[in-house]
């Protein structure tokens, strides 16, 4: 009982709009490496994050409406590690031994999954572990594209938000999956870019309504008589929007990423990729309402994370702590290694380091 009470308030606690925010970015580096980037926003709770160690052979079933277990029964055929919100079982964000990557974000008021039926429950899959269906099934964007057919997504509560996914692999190809009446839809995603809603599609095309910007200062001009000029550097990206809505984050995604400079090494893109995004941290307050009480976290943004895949490493750091860590798969061997679920952060505090002056 007292499971099936938690599931709900996971559930509805994703209905709420406000707070829900990610923001997914692609970069390349010279050396060959791809990575892929993101942020995860939640300002109503701590989400209470942690990392999950997945090996070979390891078992899941499916949690399905009604908050019990009862769904689809899964065995990673490949190990993974992934960062999952509120329970183990939810991955958001992970990358398995053969460099694939895959990542929820959430897609509010856009998406509508099949009808949950009885009959078909065995093959059913909740959104909030479909993450880790594709982390321990397949090496390849191919297969994910050929195995979507072989489950139904279904809502643990329907009247949670639902979601979409990014999955890419170390070959460069990615993809966006959403799934809106009832239809699961596959998206090419070269740009590399994700938020929330509305769908991938549309935020492509309100794109085009910032084809007038471009990296640098703009040059001056002379209106009649007068000479005008900018008033500082970077004065060819304005107008470009500011707000935390999610296809303002998309316009300012695409732009910043397009604009960054390939570095050499996947270690220097890694760093780039969180500098990135901390143009993407929001902070707690602009998401509560006059008159209520923000949410005592330090931020919306409550992890940032980024995946090499050719190195096969997933890195992520904190609202608690910013320093950067680093999980190297290739020094985990899944064939032995046994499950494990660790807290992102061991004391939920920014750690102050004391410089030592003489």
């Amino acid at each position: 009982m007292f499971r099936l009470k938690l599931l709900t308030v996971i559930a509805l606690a994703f209905t709420a709009l406000p707070g829900i925010a990610c923001t997914g970015i692609t970069l390349k580096s010279q050396d060959g490496s791809t990575v892929l980037a993101r942020t995860i926003e939640w300002g109503g709770s701590d989400l209470n994050s942690r990392y999950v160690i997945v090996p070979r052979g390891y078992t899941q079933q499916s949690y399905v409406p009604g908050g019990t277990k009862g769904g689809l029964t899964f065995t990673a055929k490949y190990g993974y590690v992934g960062l999952a919100v509120e329970q183990e079982e939810f991955v958001a964000e992970g990358l398995n031994e053969e460099g694939l990557s895959a990542g929820l974000f959430y897609f509010p008021g856009y998406g509508r999954y099949e009808d949950y039926a009885e009959a078909d429950k065995a093959r059913s899959i909740a959104d909030l572990q479909l993450v880790s269906w594709l982390l321990g099934n397949f090496k390849t964007v191919d297969e994910v594209k050929a195995g979507l057919s072989e489950v139904r997504v279904v809502a643990i509560d329907p009247r949670a938000s639902t979601a979409h996914w990014r999955v890419a692999d170390p070959s460069g190809k990615q993809i966006v999956i959403e799934i809106t009446d009832r239809r699961v839809n596959v998206y090419d995603n070269a740009l590399g870019v994700l938020t929330n809603s509305p769908g991938f599609e549309w935020q492509l095309t309100n794109l085009n309504n910032y084809v007038n910007l471009f990296p640098g200062t703009a040059k001056p001009k002379k209106l009649g008589g007068v000479q005008v000029a900018s008033f500082g550097a970077g004065s060819g990206f304005l107008g470009i929007p500011g707000d935390v809505t999610p296809p303002s984050r998309f316009v300012r995604a695409a732009w910043f990423q397009a604009t960054a400079p390939v570095l050499a090494t996947a270690d220097k893109t890694v760093r780039q990729c969180f500098q990135i995004l901390n143009n993407f941290d929001i902070p707690i307050g602009i998401e509560t309402a006059e008159g209520e009480t923000a949410v005592d976290i330090p931020s919306a943004t409550q992890w940032t994370s980024a995946t090499d895949m050719t190195g096969r490493k997933i890195y992520y750091r904190t609202m608690y702590d910013s320093a950067i860590r680093q999980i190297d798969l290739t020094k985990i061997n899944f064939g032995k290694t046994k499950y494990k679920a660790t807290p992102l952060d061991d004391v939920k505090e920014q750690p102050f380091h004391a410089v030592g002056v003489k």
